[in-house]
């Protein structure tokens, strides 16, 4: 038996949302069909990718070096569908786009590649900006359609928003750290250890968030806007510190090592995704590159508002 495209995307919808349920729900089948197609995958990886707790299912270690490339092959898969159908060499017109800062910088440059190879004939203005200033620039018409994270929109009445790509938030550690022989730490694990705080795209408020949500307090050594300022510390063995695998890199700049642990509990991912006004027609131009990016990432357009 052969590992199939079903399989690989019950496992990341799974993966992603962390209940079967829910992953249920997302690609409109049921329970049962999802159990059993991650169990078939199981059988034919040979290891357990999903640990199923009463909270939901986690990503096994295993798993964890597996999600990333079903996601590739998904993405790949939905390029290969996409790119006979999708053609856009008679379009033509200007689409004013809003990115964020961690956006503009870890997700959309390869995408911006592909799109304008296959519709030539549409200019994206590109408008960098923190989530609070796009949102009042969609509502008032500045800008056609933003790429953002979209977990704190505040402005969901009058904003439509899809999510294109979760990303889950892992503990960053020098491989010396003592919390590398624990596969799987809590906020009470890391809680006592010297913590690198990101301040960029919002990641503090979040990250004190779901830090309160647990009643504790990191013990911030430094703050900073800069993310290779907190891996080149990280690798260092400075402080630890909690990040999205869409910004992870196994490597600072000079060279040193960096690993991951899963985080048990608490700790929501990332989501990246698209945004545009409530009501509003999309014009041509807007279409192609909202469809673009869905059959990009593989998504279908999920509003998680």
């Amino acid at each position: 038996m052969s590992i199939s495209f079903k399989q690989i995307r019950y496992f990341v919808a799974a993966a992603e949302t962390g209940r079967i349920s829910r992953a249920a729900v997302e690609l409109n089948v049921s329970q049962s069909a999802v159990t059993t197609a991650i169990q078939q995958l199981e059988a034919l990886v040979g290891a357990p990718l999903l640990e199923r707790t009463p909270q939901g299912v986690k990503v096994t270690i295993e798993g964890g070096r597996f999600l990333p490339q079903a996601k590739q092959i998904l993405s790949s898969v939905a390029e290969a569908i996409r790119s006979p159908h999708m053609r856009g060499d008679r379009l033509v017109g200007r689409v004013r786009v809003g990115v964020t800062y961690t956006v503009a910088g870890y997700f959309l440059p390869p995408h911006l590649i592909r799109f304008y190879a296959n519709f030539p004939g549409i200019s994206l203005e590109l408008f960098e900006a923190p989530r609070p200033v796009l949102e009042q620039a969609i509502i008032d018409d500045a800008i056609d359609i933003a790429v953002m994270l979209v977990s704190n929109l505040e402005n969901r009445d009058q904003i439509t928003s899809e999510i294109l790509q979760r990303s889950s938030r892992r503990l960053w550690l020098t491989p010396s750290h003592p919390l590398t022989r624990i596969d799987r730490v809590g906020l009470a694990d890391i809680q006592p250890f010297p913590y690198l705080m990101l301040t960029v795209d919002e990641a503090k408020i979040t990250a004190m968030r779901y830090w309160a949500s647990a009643n504790m307090e990191p013990k911030v050594l430094f703050r900073t806007a800069s993310v290779e300022a907190v891996r080149s510390m990280v690798a260092a063995g400075a402080g630890v510190t909690i990040l999205s695998d869409l910004v992870y890199r196994p490597w600072s700049l000079d060279g040193q090592r960096i690993e991951t642990r899963v985080i048990d509990e608490g700790v929501p991912s990332m989501d990246v995704g698209l945004a545009w006004k409530r009501h509003d027609a999309v014009d041509p131009a807007c279409a192609a590159f909202r469809d673009f990016m869905r059959y990009a990432t593989g998504t279908v357009g999920v509003d998680p508002s």
